[in-house]
C-alpha cells in the first residue's frame, strides 16, 4: 500500500495511507512539549453504486488529540479519548469513544536499522450514523514520531444515502525504507 509523510509549514506533517483505490486514510501529527499528538484525521471512500461513483469525506478531531503521547508516562497507563466527526455524506456526527494504552518502548527493525519505538493500543466505539468498533496497535519511531507499524481491526456498519454498509478490515502495514523518495 503507497503511503505518503509531508512535513507542513507549521513544524506539522501528515501521514497518508491509500488501502485501495476506493479507500484512503491521513492523519496529522504535530510535536507538542508534552509529547505527540494527532490534530485530525480524514477518510475518504468511494462508494460504486451501480455505474455511479459517490465519494465521501470524513475528518474526525479528536480531544485530547488522539495519540497525546506524554514524553514521560509508566507502561501500562491507560487515557481516554473522544473523536468527534462529520462526513459530506453521511448525515449526523460520528462519536468515536474508547482509550489509548501505552504498550511500552520496544526496538523495531526497519530497513535493517534498529529504532527505538513507541507502542500504544487504541480501542473505541463509534456511534451515530457509524456504529462499531475499532482496535490499532501503533508504533512510532521514539525520536520523530514517524508511523513505523499498524495492525488494525475494524467493523463498521455505515447509513449511506443508499441503504446501510458494512465494512470490515483486519490489516497491518509497516515501513519498508527510512530513506525519503524525492
Amino acid at each position: 500500500m503507497p503511503g505518503t509523510v509531508e512535513v507542513q509549514s507549521d513544524g506539522c506533517w501528515s501521514f497518508r495511507i491509500d488501502y485501495s483505490t476506493n479507500h484512503r486514510q491521513s492523519w496529522t501529527y504535530c510535536g507538542h512539549p508534552t509529547g505527540l499528538m494527532e490534530t485530525t484525521g480524514q477518510v475518504w471512500q468511494r462508494w460504486m453504486v451501480g455505474p455511479v461513483a459517490e465519494t465521501n469525506l470524513s475528518t474526525l478531531r479528536c480531544s485530547p488529540g488522539l495519540l497525546s503521547i506524554p514524553s514521560s508516562i509508566a507502561v501500562d497507563t491507560s487515557w481516554p479519548v473522544l473523536c468527534t466527526g462529520t462526513s459530506t455524506q453521511i448525515h449526523g456526527t460520528l462519536v468515536s469513544a474508547g482509550a489509548t494504552h501505552f504498550v511500552g518502548q520496544p526496538n523495531l527493525t526497519i530497513a535493517g536499522h534498529k529504532i527505538p519505538a513507541v507502542h500504544v493500543e487504541v480501542q473505541w466505539k463509534l456511534s451515530g450514523p457509524q456504529v462499531g468498533t475499532e482496535r490499532d496497535d501503533l508504533w512510532f519511531d521514539a525520536q520523530s514520531g514517524l508511523p513505523l507499524q499498524n495492525r488494525r481491526s475494524i467493523q463498521v456498519r455505515t447509513q449511506t444515502p443508499f441503504g446501510p454498509s458494512n465494512y470490515t478490515e483486519n490489516g497491518e502495514f509497516v515501513l519498508r525504507s527510512l530513506r525519503p523518495k524525492v
